[in-house]
């Protein structure tokens, strides 16, 4: 496999570390870089026209995001998931947002949580006919502000320290399943049933929710 991409283009001298770790990124999440593709340094840093060492310091980060791997003698690959890996990355997903709605259900402002929620919802509505990485983004933009919102410092971490196997568990399963994932109506449900304020009820919710997104996308 090459590592020749649209999205490795040229950079602008500007932050050229943020800049390539959105490039690569982008290349990974949207399946231009195929799992599996062996990233040559070399071939990578001429095509984004930055030096080796702001490239490796972009690759350490998606190495942290779980995007890239480390093989044999240290080669650099895009990763490979497969179902078990989808499942098990769900079912972490699963115990930190039903901690999450658990924990907003029961705080005082929780109407106000919703309500932010609600906002990112209808972030979610308006991007149903854009790309399906925007579709991507505005689904966890949702999620992540789920937990920002429970203001649990650890919980927000560890979530998006998940954030790049979420994508790439879209990617893996095609557009037509990651899609299904994203409605709005699901997403909606899950502010409702926080402003309601039953922590019990909230939890058992996120997980059947979580529950039927991963059996969806490794049906």
């Amino acid at each position: 496999m090459t590592t020749s991409t649209a999205a490795l283009t040229g950079l602008a001298k500007v932050n050229l570390r943020q800049q390539a770790l959105s490039a690569l990124r982008r290349a990974i999440t949207t399946g231009e870089l195929a799992p599996g593709t062996h990233l040559v340094e070399t071939e990578v840093s001429e095509q984004l026209q930055i030096s080796r060492g702001t490239l490796r310091e972009a690759m350490r980060q998606l190495q942290q995001e779980g995007l890239i791997t480390t093989g044999t003698r240290g080669r650099l690959s895009v990763r490979r998931l497969d179902a078990q890996e989808i499942l098990d990355i769900f079912a972490v997903r699963a115990a930190l947002e039903s901690l999450a709605v658990r924990t907003l259900s029961q705080a005082e402002d929780r109407d106000a949580a919703a309500a932010t929620l609600r906002e990112a919802v209808r972030a979610m509505d308006e991007a149903v006919d854009t790309t399906l990485e925007e579709r991507i983004e505005a689904d966890l933009n949702f999620h992540r502000t789920l937990c920002r919102l429970t203001g649990n410092a650890v919980l927000l971490h560890s979530w998006m320290a998940l954030e790049g196997p979420i994508r790439m568990s879209f990617m893996w399963a095609g557009k037509e399943r990651a899609v299904g994932n994203m409605r709005v109506d699901r997403h909606s449900a899950i502010a409702d049933i926080i402003a309601a304020g039953d922590p019990t009820a909230a939890a058992e919710h996120m997980l059947s929710h979580m529950d039927e997104a991963a059996a969806n996308l490794v049906s």
